[in-house]
């Protein structure tokens, strides 16, 4: 990853809007792991990632940011709830099974690219099998021809998709199903334990031949991949490259319990403790040391305080950046600028059902005004309001379209809003004078 600090925020730009102070802050703390992978193994081991605490409001792009920061890089991302761990002792999630979390993300990534290196052989493989299976079920169509020309024939019949949704009869390997040891606890997947001491048993399965292609290439694509280069590779990028995104921190900030058998917030901070300041946690795959993992919490800290964690904690994440609510002005970028934006999203949804959607620049400025405005009068719940808006607006679309018609063209103006809106503006104006 050579990308500078700028070329990040420039990428996280197209997605998100706004909160430059935290876009620079991931930035460069992303940028600082390229440049230790730079340095000699002596001078690496000393460098350790500059943790990240985001405060702000629910909904203005904490988590977003994150996972398009590892997305950017490819590097195994998982985000966890605070508030879904338990202190040593209790029965629940231990703070252990977010590494544990990281590294079957990590592998789940290696295996992919693995997949996707020998898919054009695994591919081959498939065709072969499946033009075998087709040239037996229509071995009375083959008249005079030729196995081989039939067969070149059947080929090209199946890449052109001919036989797409054709019901043919396959062998596949019936997988042990993973099952949960301990409640909230991980999954375990008895023949990854065993390996291969358990005999693999196969069953026959109906399914179409797009289906059965894909089933064919995913086992000899398994066939051809290292499974220990797999988890070895997964281990490093774990260990070296991996982003934890520790959510509702605030939850777990406030004083142990005076009395009761409750689990402490601060038991559970001490617990996280060791994990950010860097240790080793055991994996099925092996051992994965923590110390370069780069964490990233978040909380909206409307009752609590940054300052309400223990000191150690606090310590461990040097960098504090706020996000700041989200204004009208922000609610019409939202809306317009990002390349996933939710007017965008609704247009494409809506054009399955031959509706050719067409927001006007004043329809964009009442939106946004109405969702500023309930954000300030009631909970702000950032751009999510968004979502609550559009459905309110959409809906009558939503539910009248799906006929057989050709293409309908809608324009959504500042009229249309205010109409179908008029209830929401209502209740609006009246949040105003009640205090």
């Amino acid at each position: 990853m050579s990308l500078s600090p700028k070329q990040i925020v420039n990428e996280l730009d197209k997605y998100i809007i706004g909160q430059d102070a935290a876009k620079r802050a991931v930035a460069i703390a992303l940028r600082n792991r390229y440049r230790r992978s730079k340095l000699s193994e002596a001078d690496r081991e000393e460098i350790t990632p500059k943790n990240i605490i985001m405060k702000g409001p629910t909904g203005v792009g904490k988590t977003e940011i994150a996972r398009r920061l590892a997305r950017l890089v490819k590097a195994p991302f998982i985000k966890v709830e605070a508030t879904k761990y338990t202190e040593v002792g209790y029965v629940g999630r231990d703070v252990e099974s977010m590494v544990r979390d990281l590294v079957e993300c990590s592998i789940r990534l290696v295996r992919e690219e693995k997949m996707r290196e020998v898919a054009v052989r695994a591919e081959g493989t498939a065709e072969k099998k499946i033009v075998a299976i087709l040239s037996d079920l229509k071995k009375g169509e083959r008249g005079e021809l030729a196995k081989e020309v039939f067969d070149a024939k059947l080929l090209d019949e199946l890449r052109e998709g001919k036989y797409n949704d054709t019901q043919i009869e396959l062998e596949v390997v019936d997988a042990p199903k993973s099952m949960e040891i301990v409640p909230g606890g991980a999954e375990i997947n008895i023949g990854s334990i065993f390996g291969e001491m358990l005999p693999k048993r196969k069953k026959r399965r109906k399914m179409t031949v797009k289906q059965a292609m894909q089933q064919i290439i995913n086992e000899e694509s398994e066939k051809l991949i290292d499974n220990d280069a797999v988890n070895t590779e997964a281990l490093s990028r774990a260990e070296e490259q991996g982003i934890i995104f520790i959510d509702e921190i605030d939850k777990i900030a406030g004083k142990a319990n005076q009395g009761g058998a409750d689990v402490s917030r601060e038991g559970v901070q001490r617990d996280i403790l060791p994990i950010v300041e860097g240790c080793t946690v055991m994996t099925k795959y092996g051992a994965v040391k923590t110390d370069f993992i780069l964490f990233i919490a978040a909380g909206a800290f409307h009752i609590s305080k940054v300052e309400d964690l223990i000191p150690e904690l606090q310590g461990r994440f040097p960098i504090n950046v706020e996000l700041e609510s989200l204004s009208k002005e922000d609610f019409v970028k939202i809306l317009t600028q990002p390349q996933n934006a939710i007017t965008s999203q609704y247009a494409k949804l809506l054009g399955v059902d031959n509706i050719d959607l067409e927001f006007t620049s004043d329809a964009i400025e009442e939106i946004a005004s109405i969702s500023a405005d309930m954000n300030a009068t009631s909970e702000d719940i950032g751009a999510r309001r968004l979502h609550t808006v559009m459905e309110y607006l959409l809906e009558d679309i939503s539910f009248n379209a799906g006929g057989d018609y050709p293409m309908v063209k809608v324009k959504i103006d500042k009229k249309y809003v205010d109409e179908h809106l008029e209830k929401i503006i209502k209740n609006r104006d009246l949040k105003k004078y009640v205090l």
